[in-house]
């Protein structure tokens, strides 16, 4: 889908924000890139649609080298959302959502059946919202918007700088699992930036960890948790972390919650992407809940299981501090 072969990007002061770098992200697959401030994650992300251009080496979208595409191409087919919502003031939110539609020439109908139809994705309802301007919508809402503006015209690659950043962390925590929602409906591939690794751990199919304009490791987040490269991915994943635990998918710690205990009855069933915190949520009603995966039970989880797994956090928060 995506591939990077040893790419670096050096600017004309002599900077090197990428060092010849090897990446391969997979069609379908929600990828976080994460690391320290000045580690060159957003510049790596610019670099898929030659916001930046790269310096050395070569960068492939769907096996096609991005220089022989015509630029306009090339970024029809990514929509791209910033941590600046950057919504046009004086236009509608239809109008917002129609921009790349229209370059594209679509049709009238088109453009008012694909505006609805995203609104109604997100959970705003399109006579309600259609004809609104961005001030009339609060942070949220506008995220929202800029997100399903990304997708308006059906690009198969969707780059995601820092969208939810500058949120208040209840917004942001809707945001997430929106956005969640929304890839289990639309599989498209997701390239996400972000600072804040409990976020990646609940967003991320698989992550890749920067330092200095380099990849330190890339894996799940099963993968970087249980099998971290070196210190620095285990300080920065920071597992000593309660709160990071709550956001992990339940597919990524299965094994470590897995109840010998017989499904009760009548048997309650959560999907395997959903997190330890929505787990926990529905274990308050519930002594025993079935782990579904693609239409099969992968496991069970229990309220015992699942609450000892988070005091085990605890437990390595103190050893840490000690």
């Amino acid at each position: 889908m995506i591939r990077f072969e040893k790419v670096t990007k050096r600017y004309q002061d002599g900077t090197t924000a990428i060092k010849s770098i090897n990446l391969e992200i997979r069609e379908g697959e929600f990828f976080v890139i994460i690391g320290p401030s000045g580690c060159g994650k957003t510049t790596l992300l610019k670099m898929m649609n030659r916001l930046i251009e790269l310096t050395d080496g070569t960068i492939f979208v769907f096996n096609k080298k991005i220089r022989d595409y015509n630029i306009h191409e090339l970024r029809w087919n990514m929509g791209y959302v910033l941590q600046q919502i950057a919504l046009f003031p004086h236009m509608s939110i239809e109008e917002n959502i129609a921009i790349v539609p229209e370059l594209k020439k679509w049709n009238n109908e088109k453009i008012r059946q694909r505006t609805d139809e995203l609104l109604e994705m997100v959970g705003l309802p399109p006579e309600k919202y259609r004809g609104r301007k961005p001030k009339e919508l609060s942070g949220g809402e506008q995220q929202r918007v800029g997100v399903i503006r990304a997708l308006a015209s059906d690009p198969g690659i969707v780059l995601m700088d820092e969208p939810f950043s500058a949120l208040d962390p209840i917004s942001r925590e809707k945001l997430q699992d929106d956005i969640l929602e929304l890839q289990r409906k639309i599989h498209k591939t997701i390239v996400f930036v972000t600072h804040d690794m409990q976020e990646a751990i609940k967003l991320g199919d698989r992550i890749c960890i920067m330092k200095g304009g380099e990849i330190v490791q890339v894996g799940t987040p099963k993968e970087l948790i249980e099998s971290p490269v070196n210190e620095f991915v285990r300080e920065f994943v920071g597992m000593q972390s309660v709160r990071g635990k709550e956001n992990i998918r339940l597919e990524n710690i299965i094994d470590q919650l897995m109840t010998s205990q017989s499904p009760s009855s009548p048997s309650v069933t959560i999907p395997a992407s959903s997190s330890l915190r929505e787990a926990l949520i529905l274990l308050t009603e519930h002594e025993q809940l079935l782990v579904e995966k693609e239409g099969q039970i992968i496991g069970s989880i229990t309220r015992q299981t699942a609450l000892q797994f988070m005091a085990d956090g605890l437990q390595e928060r103190g050893d840490g501090n000690g």
